[in-house]
């Protein structure tokens, strides 16, 4: 028992730390007490995330973990950056007393600071820790950079990803981060906690019991915070001045479209060419702002260059950083204008949105928007972060037909944060159960009559309970391992997060059905081969789920005694499921990818041994033919207990009863009446119905509240029915 509980742990908590631990006195004393907090989590995690907002000093947090590292493993660690930010990290470096080099093909034990550009240089493998500074790079999972990044540092001991702005659209992309820090792979992440509801355009979300459990995940191998205050610290320090959006909406002129009004702007291309139809009007708005703003700073944000040609030539004292630049003169116009060097700055958000300190600068310009809530977000914290002290005016010059594109960001911006409330509120009970893993014990609830034990709970606990040699058959259908499909507890056998460990947790169970099994019966259990997607798995195919069960109940002594097929209907299920391999044009495509439906098994399992109580089943030989049959063609599948009563709103499938008549002939064949029926996973309660019905005793046990109470109301019904017959 003591090793199933701590297994229940380890599915509550299943990443690893692979750092060292290092005391308070030991880290740089510039550091305030939540940056302090942060590097020691980080170096005892070994590999982190922090999703900290602009102007919380990730900087100087970045540079004592890669300090530390250098003194416990005396090895060079590698700071990663995108353009231009390292020459500010080797200033913030020499402020703090932390000497930061610019790589030059050396490996001492120092830290080397370099752009993502030039990583194809460098041996990254003899680098014992790695820094990436706006790991929101690995945003595009599909990206060259990203996938080169992931492949160059997989073998390094200690990494380290920072960023303001993780996946802010859609947090699938985190998924890149975990894959990065080892955690676990996008293919996993989606498969623990993700669903797809099918067709090509539908996209991957949350399930709806794994949302919870998902940011407590991601709480273990990341911080995300706003503030000092979202890490239980003192945040008065970190109050943000105002920030004022300021749009300025261009009507644009009626056009020859033979509409009645002008066409919204709906994807890239048209996106592109409505720039160029207003550009004027645009621009010169632009202009209009800073020429009444003159002792203003301003960066202006551009998509195109002849954007940034007309603005540049009307206002003098501006500054262009465009993408075919050399390095050399990027870095010193983007510091240049730090230094207040030139009063305005013409750029574009791929080129600078990342990394740069520009509280100098109060005011921003966006000549137009883009789909890009990230792009957005990023540029202006290069403006308003944690150290500005004025208030931010940031004018966003927009027209009547890209009202679409604002509804866009809008929908992005509001995707954020529910990302960011989610994960601070696991991050707080992550740090306040920090030391404490022992796992919240299911809630306990119990429905007893003479002939009848209900109990709600974990079955693997429940069953100890059980006397041994007291069971006469059981029969049940097990769960499938997918995660977070019917209950976010850990104890639920199907949220597994590969097959793997569901059969480890099912071991349990089955050691226990031989103990309290009589000697010489049996154990009937109901399952399916399983379909294996694309989409999760990256091929198609079948698991041997029924395999997989016969080996578990012969590994702890069982025999395997019979299989019985039950018939589905193909067609039946081409419509329920869509899968490929039963759609009729697939014969015509390709016919190799062609597949028969997928039959119900019942796998029947016998204990051997003294047979001190014999089944007696008297039956006619035409019944027992029918019985005797390895198909059983004519079992009724819509004959089953009403399971919509049980759903919950969080439920991702419908619970699928097992049949009535399957469960029938398995009782009347294999027990006798006044045995002992046992049903561990006894959903809306069929098993122990029927066997109530047949006059058997029963055992049931369920986890899911709702499901239980729907068994014990249907053991009622059957109670009362049978109460009635026997008065008349």
């Amino acid at each position: 028992m003591e090793k199933y509980l701590e297994f229940i742990k380890q599915k509550q908590r299943n990443v690893s730390e692979s750092g060292f631990i290092v005391k308070d006195e030991d880290l740089n004393p510039f550091l305030f007490d939540f940056q302090k907090y942060l590097v020691r989590k980080a170096l005892r995690k070994g590999r982190f995330a922090i999703f900290g907002d602009c102007g919380l000093g990730k900087t100087i947090i970045q540079l004592d973990w890669a300090n530390q590292i250098i003194k416990h493993e005396n090895k060079p660690v590698l700071i990663i950056t995108p353009l231009a930010v390292s020459k500010q990290t080797i200033h913030e470096g020499n402020k703090f007393g932390i000497n930061v080099l610019k790589f030059n093909n050396e490996y001492l034990p120092k830290i080397y600071i370099t752009n993502y550009e030039q990583l194809d240089n460098i041996q990254c493998g003899l680098f014992a820790g790695v820094v990436l500074d706006e790991s929101s790079i690995l945003k595009n999972f599909e990206g060259k950079t990203k996938k080169s990044i992931i492949d160059k540092f997989k073998n390094t001991q200690y990494k380290l990803a920072c960023t303001a702005t993780p996946s802010p659209n859609d947090i699938m992309e985190l998924a890149n981060h975990s894959e990065f820090l080892n955690v676990i792979s996008r293919e996993e992440m989606l498969a623990m906690y993700f669903i797809h509801d099918g067709g090509e355009t539908s996209k991957w979300r949350l399930k709806k019991h794994g949302n919870e459990m998902f940011w407590v995940w991601v709480s273990e191998w990341a911080s995300l915070f706003t503030n000092p205050i979202d890490l239980g610290f003192d945040g008065h320090n970190f109050i943000l001045p105002k920030l004022n959006l300021i749009e300025n909406q261009i009507k644009t002129k009626r056009r020859n479209n033979g509409k009645l009004f002008n066409e919204t702007v709906v994807s890239a291309i048209n996106f592109n060419q409505e720039l160029r139809l207003t550009k004027i009007e645009r621009l010169n708005k632009v202009i209009e702002i800073i020429n009444n703003n003159k002792n203003e700073n301003f960066i202006v944000w551009v998509k195109q260059n002849e954007e940034a040609d007309y603005i540049k030539k009307l206002i003098p004292d501006s500054v262009e950083v465009r993408g075919n630049d050399n390095i050399e003169y990027k870095e010193n116009r983007l510091l240049g204008f730090a230094n207040n060097e030139f009063r305005v700055l013409i750029t574009k958000t791929k080129i600078a949105q990342f990394g740069m300190n520009y509280q100098n600068c109060s005011s921003q310009i966006f000549a137009s928007l883009d789909f890009s809530f990230e792009a957005l977000y990023q540029a202006i914290r290069r403006s308003y972060r944690f150290g500005q002290k004025k208030e931010v005016n940031v004018y966003l010059i927009t027209t009547d037909t890209m009202q679409n594109v604002i509804d866009s960001i809008k929908t992005k911006e509001q995707q954020f944060k529910e990302m960011q409330k989610y994960m601070i509120e696991s991050i707080k009970e992550n740090i306040i159960e920090e030391n404490n893993t022992t796992s919240e014990t299911c809630e306990n609830k119990e429905y007893k009559t003479n002939n009848c034990l209900l109990q709600m709970g974990d079955c693997v606990q429940l069953i100890q309970k059980i006397a041994d040699e007291s069971i006469g058959f059981s029969i049940f259908s097990p769960p499938f391992a997918d995660l977070y499909v019917y209950s976010d507890k850990p104890e639920d056998m199907g949220n597994c997060k590969d097959y793997n460990e569901f059969l480890f947790a099912f071991k349990f169970l089955v050691k226990e059905l031989y103990r309290v099994l009589w000697s010489g019966r049996n154990v009937a259990v109901h399952c399916m081969d399983l379909p294996i997607q694309k989409g999760k798995e990256g091929y198609i195919g079948l698991r041997d789920f029924s395999n997989m069960i016969r080996q578990s109940f012969e590994d702890v002594g069982f025999i395997y005694h019979s299989r019985i097929t039950i018939w589905k209907n193909p067609v039946t299920e081409m419509q329920r499921t869509k899968a490929l391999g039963l759609l009729h044009k697939q014969v015509k495509k390709d016919a190799s990818m062609s597949r028969v439906g997928l039959p119900d098994y019942v796998l029947v399992f016998r204990k051997d041994g003294e047979h001190k109580h014999p089944v007696k089943c008297d039956i006619p030989v035409s019944l027992w033919q029918q019985y005797a049959s390895p198909v059983w063609m004519d079992i009724n599948y819509q004959n089953t207990l009403n399971a919509r009563i049980a759903r919950e709103d969080k439920d991702e499938k419908h619970i699928c009863p097992l049949q009535l008549e399957t469960i029938e002939r398995c009782i009347h064949l294999w027990s006798n009446e006044n045995d002992t029926v046992l049903s561990p996973f006894m959903g809306i309660g069929s098993e122990v119905c029927k066997a109530l019905e047949m006059n058997r005793n029963v055992i049931g046990f369920e986890l899911k509240k709702s499901y239980f109470d729907a068994a014990v109301k249907n053991v009622k019904n059957i109670e009362i029915a049978k109460c009635q017959k026997k008065l008349f």
